[in-house]
């Protein structure tokens, strides 16, 4: 201790601590909690603490004591309960010598907002604004929180979008087409009484009135049905089975569940990752991983049971079993309040064979991998450049998925675009896209643009609606980009946030001028200039150049093969068929070139053979200066 007056206080606090179970709080010169911790015995606990430094074999704890000043102590009927009160603290305090999840995920939640018209979205935040809450949904279930959003839009036709509706847009979002919006945000569309009745029955619904629910709207159904409204009594009939089929679904997927989470960590220095398995039904239905930090010095084992008293603290739903990759210090305690939490018995668990320890190392694996990677991400510049780019646009999350759109054209060509994807910084090669114009006729870019991203999100629109009805489909299109990146400037910005604003996509847009490197926004009326030695700058110049190269590789592909096949167009009797056949046989025209006659003639017949070698004698190909012609 600093002084002999502090080490007597202590000393006088220690003999007045009790022997019962709590929490207690260790506290530097300044007052700040610096460790929580939980202990059976108040007294015997903290005790370990003032003895020798030799005593105590863990360098953290050694550095520990030479900061405590002070220390509180809080009593509890139980163990149980000073491992819930201990996990509360950590999370209030936040002290740097205990495991604190390095990303703090808060659990996801429907949001209906305070407005006139509300919105449908998706929060982790829940603030006294008077907006309308429902949740928690468990951490690793925000796709479950999306589909639940996406499904009470098709229900109650709810807006998501981000605009002020004064109802005095010349037309509304494609989303009104497809039949998800009522489109307050037009004249015509539905007004303030009609939308706020949709609003209450989404709320029912989401507070599992779903009985109640679909007796008004059979009542309603009839009265429309007998005064001979027969358009909006189909349109209530719809609603009313797919509400029986979502309530059929849900019924069939709970029974006979076992559900179990397995979780296994992987530590280096003073961060570490631990990876959870979530099976449901007895299939694997999801996974996730949570970063950690201040775990220097402690042991894998701590490090899980660290994790677990966080996790399940807020956990909406605890499992019947939890599969650990290995055993914890307080693993009978850790069973013993779930079971309280759950109401029936939770066992936790470490397999030695089988499937269960099979999981466990596949979590153990997938953890040390991941710890890997962000290990590496951070230590990179790429790290620095998307927390700085999120900084400069005031991003409210940071643009890990960058999707960069490109246009090329040449005189008398064809049109191309490229999209290509960086995730943490690095590209994404099995998300790139190329696209050929279909609709857009002449070198224009900004109809260019917009046709790629029409394209695009009609793509992702399709996609996401065969997955809500579980159908086995690869995944291509519906990933959606945390910042997309346009290679030009406010013209290009400006057309491309036409399409986001039709298909109701609210991803932040930036364009990259070449010549001056400038940044454009929606949000503000002049261009961002970065330094040019800035990361933000260098990681967008990256993206965009790469959409560049891309595009501009396919445009080259497509006018080499235009070249090729225009040369046999050119012969007289070579029509597609015979074209095809040849390119089928040879792989290309050079090969023809190169070919003998007898092989020609076995495709095409001995005369047309001698007419292609002939014309191809006449015109050769200036690309390849060794071409020999038999």
């Amino acid at each position: 201790m600093a002084t002999s007056d502090v080490s007597h206080n202590l000393e006088e606090k220690l003999k007045a601590a009790p022997t019962r179970p709590g929490v207690y709080l260790m506290k530097d010169a300044a007052g700040r909690v610096i460790y929580v911790g939980k202990a059976a015995s108040l007294r015997n606990r903290i005790r370990q603490y003032f003895q020798d430094s030799g005593h105590l074999e863990s360098p953290r704890i050694r550095h520990l004591m030479t900061r405590i000043a002070d220390f509180e102590v809080v009593a509890c009927e139980n163990e149980v309960e000073a491992l819930i009160l201990e996990t509360n603290l950590i999370k209030q305090h936040r002290p740097p010598y205990n495991v604190r999840m390095a990303d703090d995920k808060a659990f996801p939640y429907v949001k209906l907002t305070n407005e006139a018209y509300p919105k449908i979205l998706m929060t982790r935040k829940v603030l006294r604004d008077g907006a309308s809450y429902f949740g928690p949904y468990p951490y690793h279930e925000p796709k479950l929180v999306t589909r639940t959003i996406r499904t009470i839009r098709k229900l109650f036709k709810l807006r998501s979008c981000n605009i002020e509706i004064t109802r005095d847009l010349p037309r509304p979002c494609l989303d009104y087409y497809i039949g998800q919006c009522t489109a307050p945000c037009v004249a015509w569309g539905a007004t303030a009484e009609q939308y706020a009745g949709q609003v209450r029955q989404a709320a029912m619904f989401l507070e599992g009135k779903q009985a109640s629910l679909l007796d008004d709207l059979r009542k309603e159904m009839a009265q429309a049905a007998d005064t001979m409204e027969f358009e909006r009594a189909a349109q209530l009939r719809d609603q009313i089975q797919a509400m029986e089929a979502i309530n059929e679904r849900q019924r069939t997927a709970s029974v006979g569940l076992e559900d179990r989470d397995v979780a296994a960590a992987a530590q280096a220095g003073n961060m570490a990752c631990v990876q959870m398995f979530y099976i449901r039904a007895g299939r694997l239905q999801g996974q996730e991983h949570f970063l950690l930090e201040g775990t220097g010095g402690l042991t894998r084992s701590e490090v899980l049971g660290e994790f677990l008293s966080q996790y399940y603290q807020e956990a909406p739903s605890v499992p019947r079993e939890v599969i650990l990759q290995e055993g914890v210090e307080d693993g009978a305690l850790i069973a013993e309040w779930l079971t309280r939490k759950r109401g029936s018995k939770v066992e936790v668990v470490v397999p030695q064979r089988g499937e269960r320890k099979r999981l466990a190392d596949m979590a153990a694996e997938n953890a040390a991998l991941f710890l890997h990677q962000e290990r590496a991400r951070v230590a990179g510049l790429d790290g620095a450049g998307i927390k700085e780019l999120q900084e400069i646009l005031r991003l409210e999350h940071a643009p890990f998925r960058i999707e960069a759109y490109d246009v090329s054209n040449f005189q008398a060509g064809e049109t191309v675009g490229s999209l290509v994807v960086f995730e943490g910084g690095r590209p994404l090669k099995r998300d790139y896209r190329r696209f050929k114009m279909k609709w857009t006729e002449g070198p224009n870019d900004y109809a260019s643009l917009q046709e790629m991203l029409h394209r695009r999100f009609a793509m992702a629109r399709e996609e996401q609606e065969k997955l809500d009805r579980d159908e086995p489909v690869p995944v291509k299109w519906s990933v959606m980009a945390d910042l997309i990146l346009i290679d030009g400037g406010r013209g290009q910005l400006n057309a491309a946030r036409g399409v986001l604003f039709e298909y109701n996509v609210p991803i932040p847009a930036i364009g990259l001028a070449k010549r001056e490197e400038l940044i454009v926004t929606a949000e503000r009326v002049e261009p961002i200039a970065l330094p040019r030695d800035s990361h933000a700058l260098r990681l967008l110049q990256r993206v965009r150049d790469e959409a560049h190269r891309f595009a501009n590789a396919y445009h080259q592909k497509l006018r080499e093969r235009r070249i090729v096949f225009s040369v046999l167009d050119e012969i007289k009797g070579i029509g597609e068929k015979r074209k095809r056949d040849l390119i089928r046989r040879f792989g290309s025209v050079r090969h023809v070139r190169e070919a003998p006659a007898e092989q020609i003639a076995e495709v095409v017949g001995p005369k047309m053979a001698q007419t292609v070698l002939d014309y191809l004698r006449e015109h050769p190909d200036i690309r390849y200066k060794d071409e020999v012609v038999r």
